[in-house]
Formats: C-alpha cells, sequence, structure tokens
C-alpha cells in the first residue's frame, strides 16, 4: 500500500529524516517507536505531505511526489496529530461533518465510516454534539480527531501519540478503536511512547533513532530486544 526508500525531509537547514525505508500493508498496525526529536511525528508529516520531502513515496504503486495534503486525504491517507487540531468554534457535529471528503477514492469494501459508526465507537461524543469543541476535555477532543478522520474512509491512518495525557479508560477506546481499523482492512502507521500499549496492539515495530530506521520487526520480537530499547527508547 505505501512504499517508502530513501526518504529525507527536514524544516529549513535542519534535516530530520535521513534516508528511512518502511513499507506499510492493508490491515497492520504498525508501531513507530523512538525518543522525542527521534524523526516520527516529522516522518508522519512527510507522508501527508506537510513539509518538503525527497526520495521515493509511492501509494498503490503511484509516487505522491508533489501531490499536495488535500488529494493524499482524498487518495485515502488520514492524519491524527499530536496536537488534535479540533476547530474550537465549531460544534462537535460540525467538527465530524469537515471528515467528510467529496471526491475521495472508494475505500475497500467494508471500510466505510459513517456518523453512527463514529458516535457508537465513541458514545461519550453522542451527548456532546452540539457543544464547542474547545470545552471538550483532551480525552473527548482526541475522541472527536480519530472520529473525523474515520469518516474520510481512511486506508491508512497515521496517529501520532493518541493516548499521550489521557485516562486509561479513554486508552482502552483508542486501542479499540485502531484495532477495529485493523479488522476493517486499514492500515496504522501508530506514534507512540507507551512501549506496552505498542506492543499489545501493534503486528510490526519500527524503531527510530536520529532520523533512520535502527530495528524493525514483529511485535514480540522487541519484547526480546533489551538492548534495542535501551539504546533507542529508555529515556
Amino acid at each position: 500500500m505505501m512504499r517508502v526508500r530513501n526518504l529525507h525531509a527536514g524544516y529549513g537547514r535542519s534535516q530530520v529524516l535521513q534516508g528511512v525505508d518502511l513499507d506499510l500493508h492493508p490491515g497492520e498496525i504498525v508501531a513507530l517507536l523512538g525518543r522525542n526529536g527521534a524523526g516520527r511525528t516529522t516522518l508522519a508529516r512527510a507522508l501527508m505531505g506537510l513539509v518538503g520531502w525527497r526520495g521515493e513515496l509511492h501509494w498503490n504503486g503511484r509516487s505522491l511526489a508533489g501531490v499536495p495534503t488535500h488529494l493524499l486525504a482524498r487518495l485515502g491517507l488520514g492524519y491524527v496529530p499530536e496536537s488534535r487540531d479540533v476547530f474550537a468554534d465549531l460544534t462537535v457535529h460540525q467538527n465530524l461533518l469537515l471528515g467528510f471528503k467529496p471526491g475521495a477514492a472508494v475505500p475497500a469494501a467494508g471500510s466505510v465510516w459513517s456518523m453512527r459508526d463514529v458516535l457508537d465507537m465513541f458514545p461519550a461524543l453522542q451527548g456532546r454534539l452540539h457543544v464547542a469543541a474547545g470545552l471538550l476535555s483532551g480525552g473527548e477532543q482526541q475522541m472527536l480527531t480519530l472520529g473525523r478522520a474515520l469518516l474520510g474512509n481512511p486506508q491508512l491512518m497515521l496517529v501520532d501519540e493518541p493516548a499521550e495525557g489521557l485516562a486509561p479508560q479513554v486508552i482502552v477506546q483508542v486501542a479499540n478503536c485502531l484495532q477495529t481499523l485493523r479488522a476493517r482492512g486499514v492500515a496504522v502507521l501508530l506514534i507512540e511512547q507507551k512501549l506496552d500499549l505498542a506492543l499489545t496492539i501493534s503486528d510490526r515495530c519500527l524503531v527510530m533513532g536520529q532520523g533512520r530506521i535502527v530495528w524493525s520487526g514483529a511485535a514480540n520480537g522487541l519484547r526480546d530486544q533489551p538492548a534495542i530499547q535501551q539504546e533507542w527508547l529508555a529515556v
């Protein structure tokens, strides 16, 4: 689905990504792990066309060079940023409506999301539909951001630190959402600091350091790599 080779990206003269290679396949959760500053968020932003990049980036065999962000969204890429980025003055319902993408690519069978699906997934939003999004708690804003992205019927979801600062019961809902996406054939690139969460729900793990992928393998395999954890993940 997504093929990345020798990807370089950064901000001005500061080059963050130093030749990233990765592949993403339908119906899998891939955890992208690493310390702050390793380049994980920059990678997500590059995949969404939010920062300039060079290298090779292909989506279902098509080069994404020069494709703007709004067209990437219509091709089936969904992005949930760490900052959540809800429209604070709009209601929850209005924020959700913005997730629909006219002219978007037809998703794989079974991956079409409706407003009812989102509200069933996150019932806390049901009673808050006419409340301004800026008045929601952090957990409710995370649910809203995920729900808005789902309504675009993504084939790939890039999810940046979805559990940051959330209560345990909300983290469970977020994890259930990502697992439901996998069951419906959607690929998920999960950027996460919570190692236990990442290892529990992901199929594969990529460890990033100094702008490169320094280790990749099955999630269970990373449990047996204390040296890798110590060198690249320990704080």
